[in-house]
């Protein structure tokens, strides 16, 4: 009669590890957040870098082209710092807010989010990491249009570099309002419903000049995350720019983005345990 170990036994191998003296197994460690966001973020800027090019053309076509209507009818000053400003920014709502808030809803849908539940790593590095690397494609279209937009105008191209704080800031709290439209839609068809109507919003309320608009639609226009990217941009185009106005106009960016991006972060945890 053959003899079988303890061990090989269902219930023997469970008695085995419940032998005392004998260690439980170690876990793997957890996995941290930075090195989560960076591969997240790489792997969504490969994946995305072929699909959201030529997207990324357009967006800024079509800044561009609003610029070049609105010279018929603008011929400088507040003005034609309001439609410079609020263009380059529209390339960054027409990717982080319209694109991201597609993306995610499309995710929800196709049962993608099943796939990043099943990796280790955290959930705000899956948000974080997308938001990243759709702000990222941002970059050249709303250095070209802003460029474009000065020579066209005749404004000064010396400030040009708090492009550097205005394209993250105003980014990731588009990226995250975004996202968490996304998340949040239950059909992937709302979702790009109010991606559609976020930019539409960013295009009517950030270029068009504000003191021509009746008070509850500036009401609406301060509501709006990209409306102090727009200001920070406007104000530099002055002789004299008050930087303690444009801090405070970055800093509302800044603080929007933490709270967007933190509640992206809580729909994607709802969204993927249902």
């Amino acid at each position: 009669m053959s003899v079988v170990p303890a061990e090989a036994v269902p219930g023997g191998a469970l008695a085995a590890e419940e032998r005392p003296g004998r260690a439980p197994a170690a876990l793997g460690p957890r996995a941290r957040l930075w090195p989560s966001l960076g591969a997240v973020y790489r792997a969504q800027l490969s994946r995305a870098r072929v699909a959201r090019i030529p997207l990324l053309f357009v967006a800024t076509f079509q800044s561009i082209g609003i610029m070049i209507l609105m010279r018929g009818v603008v011929d400088g000053g507040d003005e034609a710092r309001a439609v410079v400003a609020g263009s380059a920014v529209l390339v960054v709502a027409f990717v982080a807010l319209n694109l991201l808030a597609q993306y995610f809803g499309q995710l929800r849908s196709g049962g993608g989010l099943d796939h990043y539940a099943t990796l280790p790593v955290p959930p705000a590095a899956v948000v974080l990491g997308a938001a990243g690397a759709y702000a990222s494609f941002t970059v050249p279209g709303t250095i070209v249009t802003a460029v474009f937009g000065c020579v066209l105008f005749g404004l000064p191209l010396t400030h040009l570099w708090i492009l550097a704080a205005v394209i993250p800031l105003a980014g990731a709290a588009l990226a995250g309002l975004g996202a968490a439209l996304g998340l949040l839609a239950p059909r992937p068809e709302l979702a790009t419903l109010l991606g559609q109507l976020g930019m539409s919003a960013a295009l009517l309320l950030g270029v068009l000049p504000a003191d021509r608009m009746p008070a509850p639609v500036q009401l609406a226009r301060d509501l709006l995350p990209s409306t102090y990217g727009v200001e920070a941009f406007a104000r530099t185009f002055g002789t004299h720019p008050d930087w303690a106005f444009v801090l405070g106009d970055l800093a509302v960016c800044a603080g929007v983005g933490v709270v967007s991006l933190a509640v992206a972060t809580w729909a994607y945890r709802r969204a993927a345990v249902r």
